[in-house]
């Protein structure tokens, strides 16, 4: 029977699908047509006495799920920096608000277009997680370690080419890349049978320990002026070498979630089928607390990746850590806001609770900087996550060169070991259009300006 004919004796739209595979599974157990159709037509009458018939059982309860998916009105957010937005991200934001479990949002100045949530997008759920507005790169984060080095090693030609050669060996870019032998660090001795993916990947996770991803992932020598007196950092105000990289948890973290994205869509009710990446789980599911666990697993790996990179470069430029500071900004934690508990996810966007120290980078030719949250209950004391892109990675490659872009900047004293094209500063918003958006999120206390420059030039797909 075809769609129109279940349609004529009363077979739901929304019950389509099953009612044609109970058909189909029917005459392949010996029925004849008729006799299926006729079977059919009795479950319609009576679906409950057929909950757990071994061929209709499912198509029965498809008959109970109520799939009139009221309209829901989408609940407001706060925006940092309209100006800077397109429309677009302001759609992906209006859908995500529109979840059943949303409770508050935020959009942050760096806004652009992502999958699910936009990049650049706060959102709280209440009782639910979403893997898409974590990400796929679970825990994608910034370190900045701040060196011992005197500043002439950023200006005098054969002190800067040790720091260009501990870049180019402390560290491999690149989509699915290895280290070789393997590196060492604390986070292997965790669980990671917290669930079957971090299980089966946990030799993966080791090959790429200490290794960098591609797109906008990098790691970079360069002049951090601080500005104001930090204990937390430990340094007091004048300038400083220090070395700074972003990137995340690399090729476990995406598998973690694509197959929890998967499970969420799977199991959505059909009513909310068309919320497609921003498919949910509930936090008190076996399939949401696993997700919760290796979700948090990543966070460490990121956090330990980070360290052997820092530990292998610095290692390489004859160096000691004098201070430092480090972010998550594609995770979600547990915080409770206007008295409730809510999930709250940051996808590219930093956390920025009073007091609380973050990176913010803008490109490979424009500043970083180092700042003190300001608690903002309105952003979900959140902040940008950078400089934000205006135009697709396949625009940009269509456009510039990086062969031009390098020559022009080593002129202005930067240079740019490796990069793809994709990556150059026309591509990105302007820092500081960024930064005085966000005056009222957070507070400068150190620039960072890149020197020496590496990033993914091998053309691999960006992971982020």
């Amino acid at each position: 029977m075809n769609r129109k004919q279940l349609a004529k004796i009363g077979v739901p739209d929304y019950c389509t699908d099953e009612a044609i595979q109970a058909i189909q599974a029917a005459v392949n157990a010996g029925a004849r047509g008729k006799d299926a159709k006729q079977q059919l037509i009795a479950v319609l009458a009576e679906p409950e006495n057929y909950l757990s018939d071994e061929i209709f059982g499912t198509f029965a309860k498809s008959m109970f799920e109520d799939e009139t998916a009221e309209p829901i009105t989408p609940i407001d957010y706060a925006v940092w920096g309209d100006e800077y937005i397109e429309e677009m991200s302001h759609q992906q934001m209006r859908e995500a608000c529109s979840l059943p479990h949303a409770v508050a949002g935020a959009l942050m100045p760096d806004a652009h277009i992502g999958y699910g949530l936009p990049i650049g997008g706060v959102l709280a759920l209440e009782g639910a997680i979403c893997p898409y507005a974590v990400g796929v790169d679970i825990a994608c984060r910034m370190k900045l370690s701040v060196l011992d080095l005197p500043l002439e090693v950023l200006s005098n030609e054969k002190r800067r080419r040790e720091l260009s050669t501990s870049l180019e060996k402390g560290t491999v870019f690149g989509t699915g890349k290895a280290w070789s032998p393997k590196q060492n660090h604390a986070v292997l001795d965790q669980d990671w049978s917290v669930s079957k993916i971090t299980r089966q990947n946990k030799d993966k996770a080791w090959k790429q320990l200490g290794t960098s991803g591609s797109g906008n992932h990098f790691v970079e020598f360069g002049l951090l002026t601080v500005t104001e007196d930090d204990k937390e950092m430990n340094l007091k105000p004048g300038e400083y070498v220090a070395l700074l990289s972003h990137s995340g948890s690399r090729g476990t973290g995406h598998s973690v979630c694509s197959t929890y994205s998967a499970i969420a869509r799977k199991s959505l009710p059909k009513k909310y089928a068309h919320y497609g990446r921003l498919a949910w789980l509930e936090m008190d599911s076996e399939a949401g607390q696993e997700y919760w666990a290796a979700m948090n697993l990543m966070g460490d790996y990121a956090s330990a990746n980070h360290a052997v990179i820092h530990r292998n470069v610095i290692k390489l430029a004859g160096a000691n850590v004098i201070g430092g500071v480090e972010n998550h900004h594609n995770f979600a934690w547990k915080e409770t806001h206007g008295g409730r508990e809510v999930i709250v996810h940051r996808k590219g966007a930093t956390p920025a609770g009073a007091g609380v120290l973050g990176v913010i980078p803008g490109s490979m030719a424009t500043p970083a900087y180092v700042v003190r949250g300001k608690g903002n209950d309105a952003s979900l004391h959140s902040a940008s996550h950078g400089a934000g892109r205006v135009m697709s990675r396949k625009k940009a490659k269509s456009m510039f060169r990086l062969n031009a872009v390098r020559n022009d900047l080593k002129k202005k004293g930067i240079e740019i070991l490796s990069a793809g094209s994709d990556e150059v500063p026309m591509v990105y918003k302007d820092i500081e259009d960024v930064m005085n958006a966000q005056t009222d999120l957070v507070e400068k206390i150190a620039r960072f300006d890149p020197k020496v420059v590496k990033m993914c030039g091998d053309g691999s797909r960006a992971e982020d």
